[in-house]
């Protein structure tokens, strides 16, 4: 068991300092060759009871090196290889009450949103679902690259699922334009109508003012030719009285 330690504690001292660097949660699997199958389960046995990350054997082949996807990420893989977890919903809701996530980036699609948080004490991000302002889905990551799709994805989730409200949305203003149309057609109906039922009573009228007109024609018509007749009668008997006078004036002379 000596010699193990003391080989073990040889190799990680070899190694560059990248390797042997961890996240507090999150501990980094490397490979190395060994000379034996059982030197292998003896380390692992050590890693299992001291912590120390677990020295794998490939098949066959070099020592196989690990390098970080950006140089200051204190976050990487986790040992079983899953970067991205599931967090649960009180453990956000409680970073939120007490401010201590820092919004990245968010989208909103009517009751459905979608955030990408940071927690700088911990170097993590969670990408968030919310559902009228509640959390609802929640998914944690130790580097903004893992967490990226996760947003991405729950972005994706928010649209399908609001849809169904955009159509609606859509629809309920579809239905409010054909009503004001509706509205506005039936006031143009009732207007002409009501023109119609002007215009035929207009129509009454000038009717009946046409007959009135008519009649009164007539009647100063027959006023005229009454008038006429009596001034012929009056012109004729002027004509008879001034021959009549006529005659009695005698027939004088001129001077020359």
């Amino acid at each position: 068991m000596k010699s193990l330690l003391s080989r073990k504690g040889t190799l990680l001292d070899s190694a560059p300092s990248f390797l042997v660097r961890q996240n507090a949660n999150n501990p980094v699997a490397f490979a190395v060759s060994d000379a034996s199958s059982e030197a292998e389960a003896g380390s692992e046995d050590v890693s299992q009871e001291t912590g120390i990350p677990s020295l794998t054997r490939p098949a066959r082949g070099p020592v196989m090196r690990v390098t970080p996807l950006r140089p200051a990420a204190a976050s990487l893989a986790h040992a079983g290889g899953q970067a991205l977890q599931a967090a649960p919903i009180a453990e956000v809701e409680w970073l939120l009450q007490q401010g201590a996530l820092t919004t990245f980036r968010t989208f909103q699609s009517f009751a459905y949103s979608v955030s990408l948080l940071f927690h700088p004490r911990e170097l993590t991000y969670y990408a968030v679902l919310h559902h009228d302002d509640a959390v609802w889905r929640v998914l944690k990551a130790g580097d903004v690259d893992t967490a990226e799709p996760a947003f991405r994805h729950f972005i994706e989730q928010a649209m399908r699922l609001a849809e169904g409200e955009m159509r609606r949305a859509h629809l309920e203003a579809q239905n409010e334009q054909l009503l004001r149309a509706a509205a506005e057609s039936e006031a143009q109906v009732e207007r002409m109508r009501v023109d119609i039922q002007r215009g035929s009573s207009q129509d009454q009228e000038v009717a009946a003012r046409q007959q009135e007109v008519r009649k009164e024609l007539a009647q100063l018509e027959g006023r005229r030719v009454s008038v006429q007749v009596q001034l012929n009668k009056l012109q004729r008997q002027f004509h008879q009285l001034n021959a009549a006078f006529s005659e009695n004036v005698p027939h004088l002379p001129s001077v020359r």
